[in-house]
């Protein structure tokens, strides 16, 4: 029994001075891959082990009064130096590897320096202020290659850019004064078109996701884009750039922090650049898609939850805006200033002033469909008062009444028309000036009638349409007998005469025969009443074989009305 307690015993020390043994030894083999080793698998493994029996000799009291601690500290002491200076030299030399030219930074972070994570850790724990000097030399290098590829790019980027507006695209300005007819070349009038058109720029919001433009590939094929496409790709490559960064700083330093040192650089490159073009961006257009643009990157960072720029997106957001309201006020306050007498031409037709507002609200409605946005909706009010009151002004110029309702008529369907194409997002725009184009087309119906039948309408206008027998004895038939020959001899003439005023004078055929359609039915009503008055005349059957027969006259309306 004796034996067996002793035996116990011993076991019992022995299996807890063997584990002391272990923890605080300093194997041979161990001393000779740290001092002598390559930094590979094996060494890391070594570091860790080295770095348990660090935190060994620190964390138990019992082991610091040990005397095998005296002949053991020394040595872990110099085997942490050593490790330490080999891990600074062989981590720096990577970072530097990612300065050389035509580095894929990416698969250098992945494959190479996430394998060696375990330097760090061991850094961060044994040696703080070498770990601060990696973490600045990392810092340092990556802001600096970083800045310089996104300053490479956009040198790149700014000579394949199309201009599209001056100061001088506005809506309002004539196109004489801007020297317009001596722009020789299909491509300026085709650029000039797309000042105030969306036309195929839309497209730019269904490519978001699309890889950034490669330069030299799109310099070769000696092609040009507008800028919001170049936008579109500096920021792709901005948050796709910065979505792999702060993935790998997390990753392999585990600090988020280290990130926004490091783009401070490369968004700064990309600010300057982008506030030296919006400072001389006259694109109304091109300024709403680039918020477009931007408010889907802020879409795709939050569906990949990555917060890293959120701040920056804000801000360019922010700086959009203002300058989008400072060229959308250039245009409203170029058609409230605008020049009559150099706008107006002897013509009826649509003015090109008006064009232009239609399509340039056609464009911005479009865009503005999917997000509701009420401070644009105001804006695009205050542009409609504007065109109503340049288009009312330039119609003074008409020497007669007709032709001012005519040209009225021609810009408000011009308008109705492009608005329409937009969708049917058309909004309030539309449905005003739907209102203005039918009380405008009522006037005109009655100056057309009043031109070709104005003693018929006079006369109906004098008379109550409900008339009893006490007032039809006034009328004799010596005042209506003229009326009704005269209507009978001429209406088919006229009614000729009044198709071609209205082929002639409006530029849409459908809206014209709408028109035509209306004037005829109210004629119909008018000559209508005067039958009826006649026959309320004592001796009025007389007058009977005079009378034209009301399907005499329907038979004449749809002979202009098949040609619809």
């Amino acid at each position: 029994m004796d034996m067996g307690l002793k035996l116990k015993n011993r076991k019992a020390a022995e299996s807890k001075l063997s584990k002391f043994v272990e923890d605080i030894i300093v194997p041979p083999r161990m001393i000779d891959i740290i001092v002598d080793g390559e930094v590979n698998d094996e060494y890391m493994k070594t570091l860790e082990t080295l770095s348990k029996k660090i935190k060994f000799i620190d964390a138990d009291p019992m082991v610091k009064s040990s005397k095998a601690l005296k002949d053991v500290q020394p040595e872990v002491e110099r085997l942490r130096q050593k490790a330490v200076s080999k891990i600074f030299e062989f981590v720096i030399q990577k970072f530097y590897a990612l300065r050389k030219p035509k580095t894929n930074i990416q698969i250098l972070q992945q494959s190479v320096l996430l394998k060696y994570k375990y330097t760090i850790i061991f850094l961060k724990e044994h040696a703080k202020e070498i770990y601060a000097e990696v973490r600045a030399a990392y810092i340092d290098t990556m802001n600096k290659v970083l800045s310089a590829h996104f300053r490479a790019y956009i040198q790149a980027l700014e000579k394949l850019q199309m201009d599209i507006a001056t100061s001088t695209d506005l809506l309002g300005v004539e196109t004489r004064s801007t020297g317009f007819l001596f722009s020789i070349g299909k491509e300026s009038l085709k650029t000039r078109s797309s000042v105030f058109a969306l036309g195929e720029r839309i497209n730019i919001l269904k490519e978001i996701d699309q890889p950034a433009l490669i330069p030299h590939i799109a310099e070769a094929k000696s092609q040009k884009y507008p800028y919001e496409v170049l936008f579109r790709s500096l920021q792709k490559l901005l948050i796709d750039t910065a979505t792999s960064e702060y993935l790998f700083t997390d990753d392999f330093f585990g600090e988020e922090s280290i990130f926004h040192d490091i783009f401070a650089g490369p968004i700064q490159v990309v600010d300057e650049h982008f506030n030296a073009v919006l400072l001389n961006c006259y694109d109304a257009i091109g300024i709403m898609l680039m918020i477009r643009i931007i408010h889907q990157h802020q879409l795709i960072m939050f569906r990949r939850r990555i917060p890293c720029l959120d701040s920056y997106l804000d801000k360019v957001n922010m700086s959009l805006w203002p300058r989008f309201k400072m060229v959308f006020d250039l245009h409203l306050n170029s058609l409230r200033n605008a020049n009559i007498k150099t706008l107006w031409e002897d013509d009826v037709h649509p003015h090109y002033v008006t064009r232009r507002y239609a399509e340039f609200t056609a464009s911005l409605v479009h865009l503005n469909v999917e997000h509701g946005d009420g401070q644009l909706d105001l804006n695009l009010e205050r542009l409609r008062m504007a065109i109503e009151d340049l288009l009312v002004k330039l119609a003074k110029m008409f020497s007669k009444p007709k032709q001012q309702t005519i040209f009225l008529i021609n810009n408000y369907d011009l308008t109705i028309a492009i608005l329409k194409e937009a969708g049917t997002e058309g909004g309030k725009a539309q449905l005003h000036f739907e209102e203005v184009l039918k009380s405008n087309i009522a006037i005109y119906v009655e100056e057309l009638l009043q031109e070709h039948f104005s003693d018929l309408i006079r006369f109906v206008k004098t008379r109550p349409a409900d008339e009893t027998a006490t007032s039809s004895e006034k009328v004799s038939i010596s005042e209506v007998e003229p009326l009704v020959k005269d209507f009978a001899s001429r209406y088919k003439a006229a009614i000729e005469l009044m198709h071609k005023d209205v082929i002639t004078s409006f530029s849409n055929f459908l809206c014209g025969m709408e028109i035509l359609r209306a004037a005829l039915a109210q004629l119909l009503l008018y000559y209508t009443r005067l039958t009826e008055c006649v026959k309320r005349i004592n001796g009025g059957s007389a007058l009977n074989k005079d009378l034209v027969s009301i399907s005499s006259i329907l038979f004449e309306i749809k002979k202009y009305s098949r040609t619809f």
